[in-house]
């Protein structure tokens, strides 16, 4: 089975980004905007239930990186940068 591009973040500003259903594996995580010193990063949820950060997931510039993630919910959290493109890649 094909995983599929998740578009965590379009055109977005500051705040949390809408929850998304993720396949779980090995994505590549990118994004690009408009910075102003800001920053995204991604979460999801613990074993409570509470959003957490997902660790080393973390992008202040234009760039991407790999991330490994569980099934189930994802969301982007952009914090100070705007219009702001994100999405997560299957790697496999």
């Amino acid at each position: 089975m094909v995983r599929s591009k998740i578009v965590v973040a379009s055109n977005s500003s500051a705040g949390n980004g809408t929850t998304k259903q993720c396949e779980g594996g090995e994505y590549r995580f990118s994004a690009e905007g408009t910075w102003g010193g800001g920053n995204i990063k991604l979460q999801q949820p613990s074993g409570n239930g509470t959003m957490a950060d997902v660790a080393s997931s973390t992008l202040s510039a234009n760039g991407s990186l790999i991330v490994t993630l569980a099934p189930g919910q994802v969301r982007a959290v952009i914090t100070t940068a705007s219009a702001i493109y994100a999405e997560l890649v299957p790697t496999k």
